[in-house]
């Protein structure tokens, strides 16, 4: 039973420590990297308004379309290894929390 139990549970606890760790430092990135995106969007904006810069909104939309298609693949690859991955996901929402 021991040689069961063991292996499950050192992947339960690897994945809710990195889960953790990455969520916190997720956080933490996502904070300075949204100020910087506000304000190129705001001075993006304020360039297009004004007459200076011209957007190609068609091209954008083709140019990220590609994004989700590549998310679903890794979301599919991910559930290979269940335990770790759920317990990664319960330590990244505390990370995310409390950073």
């Amino acid at each position: 039973m021991s040689q069961i139990l063991t292996p499950f549970i050192y992947q339960m606890s690897a994945g809710v420590a990195s889960g953790f760790l990455v969520g916190y430092a997720i956080k933490k990135v996502l904070k300075i990297l949204m100020i910087i995106f506000g304000f190129f969007f705001i001075a993006v904006s304020y360039l297009g308004l004004s007459g200076i810069l011209n957007i190609n909104y068609d091209k954008l939309v083709s140019a990220t379309s590609g994004l989700f298609t590549q998310a679903s693949g890794v979301l599919s690859t991910t559930m290979g290894s269940l335990p770790f991955t759920s317990t990664f996901l319960a330590g990244l929402g505390i990370g995310i929390m409390k950073g």
